[in-house]
């Protein structure tokens, strides 16, 4: 029986009335329907994780191929976290659209959500993103043409795509440099353990024989059906560590490294490359030949599994003693995979709402909380209910309010070129100039030339109070396409080496920053976003209840900085470019 969650997903409608009252849907988007029969399903009776890949990868694809005009194949797949399974009988439906076009790839959305017919209830499965490429033409390489968002849902899906992208890019770079970190000392202490899994019996090898029914239209091994073939080996692989049966929880971020066609044979390969307590990790390598050929590697890629209880609760899972030749380095490196996992789970996935204030920053981590700071910004300045609260001389004062949170943003434009005022803003350290709120402003961390951490020092809220200090992660980025804007996002983050002292009040900025958008004849809009906090609310709420109009100041003392200063930006510091 699939478990199903308290929180019913409700039914989504098909379309949208936009603003100017026209019907709307989006033209890239593909839906699948499909009723779970006991062939689809295992041994629980509930269905299949690979039948599950294959049907998303399939609608996926779809989807691409309408907006490319032309055929596409599966580049990539980010992790995925299945929160629950599906039972016989109750219907998966998928939605798939397309949330950014690049220059011949795009990002497809996937939203997996369980249907139960009898109850008339539908709550979420998974959320999954795929890049596929559009495959040359005899006219040679496809240029796709651009995404244009039209609802706020797709304008925040089309801002965050590209900060997805850069993450897809970096992410060989953040395995290698995690695992030049690791310690080998656990696999010492595991090997001590006489009651440990040889991870020689985890062992799986299997061949499969593409055939025509195993290709998609375009003659090659449907991506669908090879992550279906892997993730029925590690199933297999899995099994043999705990002597019962295992449910797939999440598989992690993999790429296709080559095409696979029919007549090739497929051969497939698993193991467990460690047991933590409530979990394991599966490695599972795929590799094609055929004839006397050398063997072509296809895909590599990492499940975590998990054995439930007759309450769905995890089971301990016995400790494993890894192979002798490349044993510990697989089990030394699924170590390193699970910070990633639980860093990208509760830094990236999380709504901003569940995110704590400051998160504690370290190298292994810089990478994720720099795409959590830019993210945040992005969703806040995709809202489109701001309600304008006063205006003077052109410089307006907006605030949100939703979910017991308020957020405000300050817009104004100035006559210098968007670059030039993205350079002069991003170095903290001047904000002083133009902003009596910051009275000192110092580099704590120079992480790299996107992300720099500072200690900032504001004045007390009260009267006699103590001054206030906050440890900001300030993200920089520049435009992905040209109707991007510049961003720097900003958020708390807590180090060691500064902790909260007596003599300061220790503020938390959770999500604040500049979008700047390049304009006509040099002129650039700038819109200061900060989603209220306790320790910044006290500096703006007489401003939002119209009391003040200190704002407007703060926002032309930086205006005039600007102007000042357009000329001068080969006299910046360096970690401001």
């Amino acid at each position: 029986m699939a478990n199903e969650p308290s929180d019913p997903l409700p039914l989504e409608a098909p379309m949208f009335i936009l603003e100017n009252g026209e019907m709307y849907r989006n033209p890239t988007e593909v839906k699948m329907s499909q009723i779970v029969l006991p062939c689809h399903a295992n041994y629980c009776g509930e269905l299949s994780a690979g039948q599950l890949l294959k049907w998303m990868d399939s609608t996926a694809c779809l989807s691409a191929e309408r907006h490319a005009g032309c055929s596409c194949i599966t580049a990539s797949v980010d992790d995925i976290h299945f929160e629950t399974t599906i039972g016989v009988g109750q219907v998966v439906n998928i939605t798939a659209k397309v949330n950014r076009a690049f220059t011949s790839s795009m990002e497809v959305g996937i939203l997996v959500s369980c249907e139960d017919l009898f109850s008339d209830r539908q709550w979420k499965v998974c959320h999954a993103f795929a890049t596929f490429v559009a495959r040359r033409t005899e006219t040679g390489k496809v240029q796709l043409k651009q995404v244009i968002p039209h609802t706020q849902a797709e304008q925040m899906e089309y801002s965050l795509a590209a900060e997805r992208r850069r993450m897809r890019l970096i992410h060989a770079e953040i395995i290698n440099d995690l695992l030049s970190s690791c310690s080998s000392q656990t696999v010492s202490e595991c090997l001590d353990y006489q009651d440990a899994v040889p991870a020689e019996r985890t062992r799986v090898e299997s061949v499969e024989l593409v055939l025509p029914p195993h290709a998609n239209h375009q003659v090659s091994t449907f991506g669908g059906q090879i992550m279906a073939w892997m993730e029925n080996v590690a199933t297999i692989s899995a099994s043999r560590l705990c002597n019962a049966h295992p449910t797939l929880r999440s598989i992690d971020m993999f790429h296709f490294r080559g095409p696979s066609h029919i007549g090739d044979r497929l051969v497939l390969k698993a193991i467990v490359n460690n047991a933590f307590k409530k979990s394991m990790e599966v490695g599972v390598c795929a590799e094609a030949y055929q004839g006397g050929e050398p063997l072509r590697h296809i895909n590599t890629a990492f499940m975590t599994f998990e054995v439930l209880d007759n309450d769905r609760k995890p089971c301990t899972l016995p400790r494993i003693r890894p192979e002798p030749v490349h044993g510990k380095r697989r089990f030394q490196e699924a170590i390193a995979r699970k910070k990633i996992r639980l860093d990208r789970k509760y830094i990236i996935s999380c709504k901003q709402s569940e995110v704590p204030l400051s998160v504690p920053w370290d190298p292994s981590n810089q990478m994720y909380l720099s795409y959590n700071n830019v993210s945040a910004l992005k969703m806040l300045a995709a809202r489109t209910n701001w309600v304008i609260t006063s205006e003077k001389n052109k410089v307006s004062l907006y605030t949100l309010e939703e979910n017991q949170m308020l957020c405000f943003k300050v817009e104004t434009h100035v006559a210098v070129a968007a670059e030039q005022v993205f350079l002069l803003l991003s170095d903290l350290r001047r904000r002083k100039a133009w902003d009596h709120h910051y009275q000192e402003c110092e580099v704590i961390t120079d992480s790299n030339e996107d992300d720099t951490i500072y200690r900032v020092v504001t004045p007390s809220v009260t009267k006699g109070g103590k001054v206030q200090d906050f440890i900001l992660l300030a993200s920089r980025r520049r435009p992905c396409d040209s109707g991007d804007p510049y961003l720097i996002a900003l958020r708390s983050v807590t180090l060691p080496a500064y902790p909260p002292t007596e003599d300061y009040n220790r503020g938390e900025v959770l999500c604040a920053g500049f979008s700047i958008w390049e304009e006509e004849n040099s002129f650039t809009k700038i819109s200061y976003y900060n989603q209220a906090t306790p320790g910044v609310l006290p500096y703006i709420s007489t401003d939002i209840a119209g009391l003040s109009s200190s704002f407007y100041c703060t926002f032309a003392s930086c205006s005039a900085f600007l102007e000042e200063n357009k000329d001068s930006l080969a006299s910046l510091p360096t970690c401001s470019l």
